[in-house]
């Protein structure tokens, strides 16, 4: 059995809509067994697909070919993610990180990366009082 890439990538919740799904494929973020992928490419059992979502690159292999939207509950049925833990400490130190290093684009901070920001720069808002004499 065969499935389309982007509708096996919404159908297995990997995208959260069909339309983000195929810009992935468009864009190079999504490669079967290393090779870049339009999203009208037929999809096989047993195959490997590469997903990039900075900064991290998930793998998936694929059980079975669907094309229609299954619940959370029976994705083990559909793929088997084998994804290298490497990955997931990157994500981890990414999330880490938080606002230290923010994505060009992201937009403005908000109220609460403003305040830690500003706590991390002014030592006052720890406790630390100074005054002019001291110094």
């Amino acid at each position: 059995m065969e499935a389309r890439i982007d509708k096996w990538l919404w159908a297995a919740r990997i995208f959260k809509t069909r339309s983000i799904a195929a810009d992935a494929c468009k864009n190079g973020r999504v490669t079967i067994n290393g090779v870049n992928v339009k999203p009208s490419r037929p999809l096989k059992e047993g195959e490997i697909v590469d997903v990039r979502k900075p900064p991290v690159t998930y793998s998936f292999r694929v059980r079975k070919c669907i094309e229609q939207r299954v619940g959370a509950k029976l994705l083990p049925e559909i793929y088997e993610n084998v994804t290298d833990p490497k990955q997931y400490e990157i994500l981890e130190m990414s999330r880490i990180s938080g606002f230290v290093d923010r994505a060009r684009g992201t937009g403005r901070p908000t109220k609460k990366d403003r305040r830690q920001m500003d706590a991390f720069v002014d030592p006052t808002l720890f406790g630390f009082d100074f005054d002019d004499d001291d110094m």
